[in-house]
């Protein structure tokens, strides 16, 4: 286990070290805030009554998932994990005594919560500090918000777990472009990062309820926002925890397969 905290804690430090990256993406992430909330204020205008969640909510769901954009976005991919497996240094590592898949897990999670972290602070304390109706609402009790860091650690799990059925994908397509590109189209528009969940049909909301993608930043974002409170809030951290086992479970015996029938091209 120390070896793993010890990768967990390099890969944290190395990532911090790009705050100009982390600048530009800040500035992009208010202007990318406010154009939505602008947006949804003028229809929220035009009939209140016709939306399932309350504007301040909606807001409130905006802020934090720019805050926490590179916590759950799928786009965000590890580049050094997919550049060892088409450059051939997927070789040392296999040779490394370390389980492959909890060292890149590892890795990972520490970029996202690197990347966040030197992201999240001026997003917060400026969306805490604007005006009403554009303000971040702080959560209702401290219940909620005990639910909303255990929701989002486990959001987080679930997106790096996905993330690593991807990164295995790569062995086989010795590109990571297209299928990147692919989840991540379908990922945003399931897992709320285009418009929140409750706002789709009320057809196929059971349906897309159940979906990996709705585990991810759907689950903690709707708790804080305490559009998703009570049962309905365990239910839905229960279902994480039942996606993080899947995912992880798959994403092992994949890798113990792939692992067996590596082939490194090169001298």
């Amino acid at each position: 286990m120390k070896k793993y905290l010890a990768i967990l804690r390099i890969r944290f430090s190395n990532t911090l070290q790009y705050r100009a990256a982390a600048a530009a993406g800040i500035a992009t992430q208010f202007a990318w805030g406010f154009m939505e909330i602008l947006a949804y204020s003028a229809f929220y205008k035009a009939n209140p009554e016709a939306f399932p969640m309350q504007f301040s909510q909606t807001v409130t769901y905006i802020w934090l998932q720019q805050a926490l954009l590179a916590l759950f976005m799928l786009w965000f991919w590890d580049n050094d994990i997919t550049s060892t497996i088409t450059d051939g240094g997927i070789a040392y590592e296999m040779v490394r005594p370390l389980d492959l898949y909890s060292r890149w897990f590892c890795q990972a999670a520490a970029n996202r919560l690197a990347r966040t972290l030197l992201r999240c602070s001026p997003i917060l304390l400026v969306a805490l500090l604007l005006p009403e109706p554009y303000r971040l609402s702080l959560p209702p009790s401290l219940a909620c918000f005990g639910l909303f860091i255990l929701s989002a650690l486990l959001g987080l799990a679930v997106v790096v777990a996905f993330s690593m059925l991807l990164y295995i994908s790569v062995f086989y397509t010795l590109a990571p472009t297209g299928i990147r590109q692919i989840v991540s189209g379908i990922s945003d528009f399931f897992s709320g990062a285009i418009i929140p969940l409750p706002f789709f049909p009320q057809a196929i909301q059971p349906v897309i309820g159940i979906l990996p993608f709705a585990a991810m930043q759907n689950t903690p974002l709707r708790i804080y926002s305490a559009n998703l409170a009570g049962l309905e809030a365990v239910t839905g951290i229960c279902l994480q925890l039942l996606w993080l086992v899947v995912l992880v479970s798959l994403g092992r015996s994949l890798m113990s397969r792939t692992q067996s029938a590596v082939v490194v091209q090169g001298g």
